[in-house]
């Protein structure tokens, strides 16, 4: 039986919806033939975590993140990583001012709204781990004093797993900050025709109109933290978080703050599509891509590692059964 949510929360969803909305179409004006990965990567935004791009070269995962930071009109700033990235690149630097005899704090690049970490993996476990305190905190702390990022604070983050010369892998504390793993695959035939007619003048994407401002982005947020979850569909979300550390193919299963993930991602995805409580496939649908990068796995010979955790979340999903 579907519930009944409050009033003011129903009101306050109906009046957010047609901004949900311009921000959705704006993005697949540009983005085209993966609906599915615009609304996770939207769900990600309004739970107020952070999203992780992992696929092939050339298929759009820096599309994606530009065009979302510019559809948003926030401050935005894109990172490529290197190998020769320094944190003080990313968080900023003390610069000695002889005129007034004190240091004076430049901030890094980091310290915007929407950050583009392109090709993580290129920069060293010491820059990357740069990001932990901004990522997990939404501040940066340096010379004793502690600055404050966003509102929002969003950081998208690129990097691709079939590529391993020059590349170190993210660790499995900074893994852990990304509230979403998505893998975009490719276009389908339609959609790259699309894309090749969309580029003959240029990249679309230079010419997006923000369509939210960050005021909305906060409000949308604090939206998402009101849609009802049901006692009967957080112990189905417990259900599968447990079967994660029960499993004998899974070495290391999914923590608290996983299962806190997966909480308010489920509710941000209820208002993606314009509903104040969960439902059960909110939960199945979110699984995967917030789970998987998250458990360590026992590897079948031949297989990688992203996909070997995906399937044991999938088997989970098929395992557990669905609250009454």
């Amino acid at each position: 039986m579907t519930p009944s949510p409050p009033d003011d929360i129903s009101a306050r969803i109906a009046r957010q919806s047609p901004l949900l909305e311009k921000l959705r179409a704006n993005v697949a004006s540009v983005f085209l033939g993966k609906p599915h990965a615009i609304q996770l990567a939207l769900a990600t935004l309004l739970a107020d975590g952070h999203l992780l791009l992992e696929d092939v070269p050339g298929i759009g995962k820096t599309l994606l993140a530009k065009a979302l930071a510019r559809s948003l009109g926030c401050g935005f700033h894109r990172i490529q990583f290197t190998p020769d990235l320094l944190p003080s690149d990313l968080l900023g630097t003390s610069i000695w001012q002889q005129s007034t005899g004190t240091f004076v704090f430049q901030p890094g690049p980091v310290f915007t709204q929407v950050v583009l970490a392109d090709e993580i993996n290129r920069a060293t476990p010491r820059t990357q781990s740069a990001l932990l305190e901004a990522m997990s905190d939404k501040q940066v702390s340096m010379d004793g004093t502690t600055r404050p990022l966003g509102p929002p604070f969003f950081v998208l983050a690129t990097q691709n797993p079939y590529e391993f010369e020059g590349t170190y892998p993210l660790p499995e504390s900074q893994l852990d900050r990304f509230l979403m793993r998505l893998h975009l695959g490719y276009p389908d035939r339609a959609a790259e025709r699309l894309i090749l007619k969309g580029h003959r003048e240029g990249e679309p994407v230079e010419s997006l109109p923000a369509v939210l401002n960050a005021e909305d982005v906060v409000a949308l947020q604090k939206t998402a933290r009101m849609v009802r979850f049901d006692d009967s569909l957080a112990d189905y979300l417990l259900d599968i978080v447990e079967a994660t550390r029960d499993q004998p193919d899974i070495l290391m299963g999914v923590s608290t703050r996983a299962a806190l993930g997966l909480y308010r991602a489920a509710q941000a995805l209820a208002l993606t599509q314009g509903r104040a409580y969960v439902v059960p496939d909110d939960i199945k649908g979110l699984a995967v891509p917030v789970l998987a990068h998250r458990i360590m796995v026992r590897r079948a010979r031949g297989a990688a590692d992203g996909d070997a955790a995906e399937q044991a979340i999938a088997a989970i999903l098929r395992q557990v059964p669905l609250p009454g």
